[in-house]
């Protein structure tokens, strides 16, 4: 759903328009008074939807514990996604008739468990990146020069590193300009249903708009789990399939203290991905109630939104490819950017001419969003890559998820428990929160998270994996 996710054209409009269809009834069946009990308390609209965050990002967990290991076994792992898919399919279908004030449990429901989906689904679509990028015609002849010593170990890693920069950079760059054009057909539908003139019109435009877009998302995935070539995992050396995947996540665990790179980066992931995955959750909600949940509005700052990320994203591989910068470098440019943004939501805690409390605002705040924020959806997931073994990629993905999902309920619930003691119930609060936990996880990937050092940590982890292989096949060949 919108917060926690890049926009991708390919499935992404379920998750901007039910996080709004969700507060959207929250707000009508709260009336005047603001509040609803919900999870045992009174809480208000705000604190509800970011407790339901938590919620699902909580149950996000315990879904990669005991799915992530195992697809990186065998060929049946587009399986995983399949069922994830068909998962998100039946959510969004399902908020067709979701669209009244006395139906907010229901939409309770499928909010949660449709952000469960999604962000399963979209763990597993970038983990096949790495995976893509090295079996491209050009990676594999770079491999044949490694091996031939035609090139050096650094040389071939350069080449590498850029082609799942540009492979990943290219997909979101793609689905941000197809997204604009199921925005322009998403307008025309919102004039057909006549959204603007009653409350009810635009309720059951927002159901619509969710069951539209899941039909976008069906269609346009068809091909891809049609024609995507299932090439082999790793062997399961005679496993069954749980005890090899429960197995291999254990190792990881343990593991990846020796890998102190991979480390940092999971706790810098951790503590950056959980400030950014509630900032946009708590700007969200700030701006559906500016624009009172108005959904043809809703829809052109979302127009505004995706032409800025297809513009972010893009200028960002231009400069990365121009300039040879690495990953780390992008990323960092957009840690600062993260900063900036809490740091203006935090301005608003003091005044209400600043800080998220305007529609102008909103309007930059989109632009900002999709040139400087957005490239942080595929630099992350490319850094990941880079910190990753080889073979090792599904797991590795579905470690980071696990832990970015831990900080992601985190977060919301820290927000939210702000929100509920401030005496004023100031919804822009959690700001101060954000803000230091956004600069302070910068400092630490700035100055911990090295590149070059983790390849090396690399290496050594794979090559005692090998030696550790030899030694239980010895006693079989001898």
């Amino acid at each position: 759903m919108r917060n926690s996710r890049p926009r991708n054209g390919r499935f992404g409009h379920i998750m901007h328009f039910a996080p709004t269809a969700f507060q959207n009834l929250l707000s009508q069946a709260a009336g005047p008074g603001g509040t609803l009990v919900f999870a045992g308390s009174r809480r208000t609209i705000n604190s509800i939807v970011l407790l339901s965050n938590g919620i699902s990002f909580a149950i996000q967990v315990l879904v990669f514990l005991c799915i992530g290991s195992f697809a990186d076994f065998g060929s049946w792992r587009p399986n995983i996604l399949i069922v994830l898919s068909i998962i998100a399919y039946a959510v969004g279908f399902g908020w067709i008739d979701v669209h009244t004030s006395e139906k907010w449990h229901i939409a309770s429901g499928l909010y949660i468990v449709g952000l469960i989906a999604y962000q399963t689904c979209l763990t597993f679509w970038t983990a096949a990146f790495p995976g893509l990028a090295r079996n491209t015609v050009e990676i594999r002849q770079k491999a044949d020069e490694y091996r031939a010593g035609l090139i050096t170990k650094d040389e071939f890693d350069v080449v590498d590193s850029m082609k799942r920069s540009q492979l990943s950079n290219v997909a979101f760059y793609v689905q941000s300009v197809g997204e604009v054009f199921i925005l322009a057909i998403i307008v025309g539908i919102m004039f057909a249903l006549d959204v603007n003139a009653s409350e009810a019109n635009n309720n059951k435009g927002l159901s619509v708009l969710i069951a539209f877009a899941t039909a976008v998302w069906l269609v346009l995935s068809i091909p891809w789990f049609v024609l995507e070539k299932r090439r082999p995992g790793q062997d399961l050396d005679g496993k069954n399939i749980v005890l090899a995947g429960l197995g291999q996540l254990y190792r990881a665990a343990t593991e990846i203290w020796s890998l102190r790179q991979s480390l940092f980066y999971l706790i810098g992931y951790f503590l950056l991905g959980d400030s950014l995955n509630t900032t946009v959750t708590v700007i969200a909600t700030l701006q559906n109630s500016i624009v009172a949940y108005n959904t043809l509005q809703l829809t052109y700052l979302l127009i505004v939104g995706i032409v800025s990320q297809a513009i972010g994203i893009y200028s960002f591989w231009a400069i990365q490819q121009r300039f040879s910068l690495q990953p780390k470098t992008m990323f960092n440019f957009i840690a600062i950017a993260i900063i900036l943004l809490d740091g203006w939501g935090m301005i608003g805690i003091w005044t209400s001419r600043f800080g998220f409390h305007n529609t102008w605002e909103i309007w930059v705040y989109q632009a900002f969003y999709g040139l400087l924020v957005c490239p942080w959806y595929s630099y992350s997931q490319i850094m990941i890559s880079e910190v990753t073994p080889r073979g090792k990629e599904f797991l590795f993905f579905s470690l980071f998820s696990i832990i970015g999902k831990t900080s992601s309920f985190i977060g919301p619930l820290v927000s939210s428990a702000i929100i509920d003691a401030s005496p004023s119930g100031n919804n822009s609060t959690p700001f101060y929160f954000l803000f230091a936990l956004s600069l302070a996880s910068f400092v630490f990937l700035f100055f911990f998270v090295d590149v070059p050092t983790s390849r090396r940590e690399q290496e050594l982890f794979l090559a005692r994996e090998k030696a550790r292989l030899a030694e239980r096949e010895e006693p079989l060949t001898g």
